[in-house]
């Protein structure tokens, strides 16, 4: 029993887990996880970032300020006069509370503080505060060192950094202190916390919907099933498709083979293998058209020496093309039955219709005896009694001594009368031997003979005539086999070249009561003369009779019927009939 939904038991329905969501919520909990310690690390260092960037901006600004030479100037200046007391106005309104001011409100600092050699405020953004000594320790800067430092000063907490101001002889003459409040740093590692927990929940959604997509697209390719059901799936179709007694090719709709079966090698002999294109593995046209554009009706197929019926069909599950399984059918045992009733069929019709002959000829000599005209019943009896059984059926037949032939023609012969064709010997045929392989040279034969009698009754030149003519050669025997018919029509065969009369299912004729239709006759009489190593080919396709200007369809030296001819060379398949006949010579 195949696995489907329906038979996976109700508990493990309810109580576990496809797989499909398994690796779904394993995949979210990954990304969710991968995400919360790559953010984390990143939160847990922004703070020391943050407070490293300010702590360069605000020693950046205080280099350029210190650097500045009105600074410089200045603060040399004051420095020069220590004693000197200035009043605090004058500070105020001086050029470094002007330029610290300036400088403040372009870089958004907390502060610049500008400071002479003894610690006391030049510039402060508190005017009260100008005048004073600076609030946290000044030593480093003063002894010609930056410092960077995190302290509470007058205005809050700020990082903060402290440079030197030097004279022109480059001695220390002051500093320049900037900070940038910590409130600051923080507020803007909040914002650079919530566009990180932003951005990781955006990367999780992200990540879900694409799980999400994977899982569906999981759930088509496998079709619904789970791992385990598509196992036992496998298994049961292993144990099925090589233990039917039909071949099966199975092709996806990419045209790659995924089913081979071992009948279908054993049938198609396949020089591929799973995997591989349709086109690469070596099967015949007639197969290939089969397996490409599918069809209901088994049609007959030549593969090798087997004819095989082949029918397909395309495979869709939930408007998905799946693509094509391809069934075939060995069909050679019957096909040679058929071939074997074929030719008693023949014979027993040849029998009735010499019965009902004979019948027709015993009615005339009774009924002139009971007129009492019995010279007249004598004489009658004389005209038919010299004439032979064969003779009269058939002339020439007495050069044919090999005895399934002699009775095979002589069967068509009276099959062909009955349906108003003469059939005829040629007038080199010359058989002195017996067929090492009766059925096959019968089936060439009586393919080629069925064939022309059906084209010289449907044709339009009178009377319609079928000529025969074998020969020996040494062990090969060679057949030819001319109609009065119509020729090789393209348009009726629906070929673009005449020997496409030799492919499967070519036919002029439609028998819905054949399976696999008609059409075979010609592919089979090729493919047992090749067998032998021979061929039967066209040897003049000829023309219809209104062609008048064909010099190949008109009767002439070459082609005294107008009709087809067609020639069949069988090598090895006759014997001498006397040991003593020298194989290769006819006997005078």
């Amino acid at each position: 029993m195949l696995w489907s939904r329906a038979s996976v038991p109700v508990g493990r329905r309810r109580t576990r887990l496809r797989l499909r969501t398994q690796v779904l919520l394993l995949q979210i909990g990954v990304i969710a996880v991968s995400l919360a310690v790559g953010f984390g690390v990143l939160i847990s260092g922004s703070g020391d970032r943050l407070r490293d960037e300010y702590a360069q901006r605000a020693l950046a600004i205080a280099r350029s300020v210190a650097a500045d030479q009105q600074v410089r100037d200045a603060v040399a200046g004051h420095s020069a006069d220590p004693a000197s007391e200035r009043p605090v106005a004058r500070l105020l309104d001086g050029p470094l509370q002007r330029q610290a001011s300036a400088v403040t409100r372009r870089t958004g600092a907390l502060f610049v503080v500008i400071a002479d050699v003894r610690g006391m405020r030049l510039a402060h953004p508190d005017p009260t505060q100008v005048g004073r000594p600076l609030s946290t320790d000044p030593a480093r800067a003063l002894a010609g060192a930056e410092d960077i430092t995190t302290e509470r000063g007058t205005l809050g907490e700020s990082v903060r950094a402290k440079v030197p101001v030097l004279d022109a002889r480059g001695g220390v003459v002051g500093l320049v202190s900037v900070g940038i409040s910590t409130e600051r740093i923080r507020d803007d590692q909040r914002s650079d916390l919530l566009t990180t927990i932003g951005i990781a929940v955006a990367a999780l959604a992200v990540g879900v919907v694409g799980s999400a997509a994977l899982a569906r697209r999981w759930r088509r390719l496998t079709l619904g099933l789970e791992p385990d059901q598509l196992t036992e799936l496998v298994r049961e179709q292993e144990a099925v498709l090589h233990s039917v007694g039909e071949g099966v090719v199975a092709v996806d709709a990419a045209g790659v083979v995924r089913v081979i079966n071992d009948r279908a090698r054993e049938l198609l002999a396949p020089n591929g293998s799973v995997g591989d294109r349709l086109d690469e593995i070596g099967l015949t046209p007639r197969i290939m058209e089969i397996a490409r554009n599918p069809v209901d009706t088994p049609r007959a197929a030549a593969v090798g020496d087997r004819i095989v019926l082949a029918s397909s069909r395309r495979v869709r599950r939930d408007g998905r093309d799946l693509g094509v399984v391809m069934s075939v059918v060995d069909r050679t045992d019957v096909e040679g039955l058929t071939r074997e009733v074929e030719s008693i069929k023949a014979m027993s019709d040849a029998l009735r219709a010499q019965r009902h002959e004979s019948a027709n000829r015993m009615h005339v000599v009774a009924g002139l005896i009971r007129a009492g005209h019995a010279s007249a019943a004598l004489d009658y009896l004389d005209e038919i009694a010299g004439t032979g059984r064969f003779a009269g059926v058939l002339s020439g037949l007495e050069n044919v001594t090999e005895p399934h032939l002699h009775a095979f023609l002589d069967a068509k012969a009276a099959s062909a009368r009955e349906h108003g064709v003469t059939l005829t010997l040629g007038p080199q045929t010359w058989l002195d031997a017996t067929l090492a392989s009766p059925i096959d040279v019968v089936t060439i034969l009586g393919n080629l003979i069925d064939n022309a009698v059906d084209a010289a009754r449907v044709g339009h030149r009178s009377p319609p005539i079928v000529e025969v003519e074998l020969v020996a050669v040494g062990a090969d025997l060679l057949v030819t086999v001319a109609d009065s018919g119509d020729g090789i029509a393209l348009e009726a065969i629906g070929g673009t070249d005449v020997e496409s009369v030799f492919v499967e299912g070519v036919t002029t004729h439609a028998d819905p009561t054949v399976p696999g239709g008609r059409g075979m006759g010609l592919a089979l009489s090729r493919q047992s003369a090749r067998g032998h190593g021979g061929d039967v080919v066209i040897g003049d396709p000829g023309r219809a009779p209104e062609d008048a200007e064909s010099t190949i369809a008109g009767p002439g030296a070459e082609n005294r019927l107008g009709g087809a001819i067609m020639v069949a060379r069988i090598p090895g398949v006759l014997r001498p009939a006397d040991p003593t006949v020298i194989e290769g010579h006819a006997p005078l």
